[in-house]
C-alpha cells in the first residue's frame, strides 16, 4: 500500500516565503557560477501586512504611526543588508540575501514560536489589537503560513550550500532605535554573538576607528532570545555566523543606507577575512 500522505494544515492559506536575491563573485545580480560563501538574513526587513488574510490577522488593528514605527519593522535593515551584499560577494565567492515579506508584528520570524515576542499584543508602547487573545488555532496558522515557509527558505539555501562543499558564514542584519522605553541608546553599531564569538570580536576589532561607538552584544545580547535564527540555522552545523544591529536614526533614508553599507562593508571583509572565510589567497 501506498504510504499516507501527511496531513496539510491550513491549505487554503498562502505560504509566505523568504524572499531570496543573489549576487555573483563579481558583485553582481544573479546566481553566482561557484557556491556562494556569504548568506545575510533580514527578518525584519518587511512592514507590510496580510490585509487580504483576516485568518492570519489582516490589517492587525494597528495605527498608520505603528504601522510606519520600528515595532512593525527594522527601518532601514534591508537596505543596508542589500548595500554589503555584492560587496562581500566579492570577497566571498557570491553571496545570498534572504529577507521576510511581512511585518513582524505578523510573526517575529526571530522568535521561537512559544516564546511570548512571537505574536505580541504589545510592542514597546505601541498596542497590537489583531494579536490579542489569539486561539491556539490563529497561532497555529500564522506558525503554518508565516514562520514556517521563511525558515524552510532560509535552511534550504544553507544546506544546499554546504552540500555543495561550501561552509557559509550567516550574518543577520538587523536595526534598533535611539531611545528604546524612555532611555537613549549610545551605542550605534552593535555586533552580536551567541556561542561562537570569533567573527564578531573580529568584526569590532576591524571596526575600530570607523567612526561609529561600536559595542558587543548590544544594545541585546544574543546569550538571550535575540539570536533565534542563527541559533537555529548556524548553530548545529557550527558555521560562523554574527548579528549586526545598527542604530536607525542613522538609516532612515536611501542615502543613509548605502553610506552605511559603504562604511560596513570593508569592516566585515576584514573581519571575514581574519577568520579565513574569504576567498582570498594569503
Amino acid at each position: 500500500m501506498p504510504a499516507a500522505q501527511p496531513e496539510v494544515l491550513f491549505p487554503h492559506l498562502p505560504r509566505f516565503a523568504g524572499l531570496v536575491e543573489r549576487w555573483t563573485a563579481r558583485g553582481t545580480p544573479g546566481t553566482a557560477p561557484a557556491t556562494p560563501g556569504a548568506i545575510l538574513i533580514c527578518e525584519h526587513a518587511s512592514n507590510a501586512l496580510p490585509v487580504d488574510w483576516p485568518e492570519l490577522g489582516g490589517d492587525l488593528g494597528i495605527s498608520a504611526q505603528t504601522r510606519a514605527s520600528h515595532a512593525a519593522w527594522d527601518i532601514g535593515a534591508l537596505g543596508v543588508a542589500r548595500g554589503l551584499a555584492p560587496e562581500i560577494a566579492t570577497a566571498c565567492g557570491g553571496a545570498v540575501l534572504v529577507h521576510a515579506p511581512l511585518s513582524r508584528l505578523v510573526y517575529d520570524l526571530n522568535r521561537a514560536p512559544d516564546h511570548p515576542g512571537a505574536m505580541p499584543e504589545t510592542s514597546e508602547i505601541h498596542p497590537i489589537p489583531g494579536n490579542r487573545n489569539l486561539t491556539d488555532a490563529q497561532k497555529l496558522a500564522r506558525i503554518v503560513a508565516v514562520r514556517q515557509p521563511f525558515h524552510t527558505t532560509l535552511s534550504d539555501v544553507v544546506m544546499e550550500t554546504v552540500a555543495l562543499g561550501r561552509r557559509p558564514v550567516l550574518i543577520a542584519v538587523h536595526s534598533f532605535t535611539p531611545v528604546y522605553m524612555g532611555q537613549a541608546r549610545a551605542v550605534e553599531f552593535g555586533v552580536l554573538s551567541d556561542d561562537d564569538d570569533a567573527l564578531a570580536f573580529a568584526i569590532l576589532r576591524a571596526a575600530e576607528g570607523c567612526g561609529l561607538e561600536c559595542a558587543y552584544n548590544e544594545p541585546y545580547s544574543a546569550k538571550g532570545d535575540v539570536a533565534h535564527t542563527t541559533r537555529m540555522h548556524a548553530g548545529p552545523l557550527r558555521l560562523r555566523n554574527t548579528m549586526l544591529e545598527i542604530r536607525n536614526d542613522l538609516i532612515t533614508g536611501a542615502d543613509q543606507q548605502e553610506e552605511m553599507a559603504a562604511r560596513l562593508a570593508p569592516v566585515l571583509i576584514e573581519a571575514l577575512d581574519a577568520c579565513d572565510l574569504t576567498n582570498r589567497q594569503r
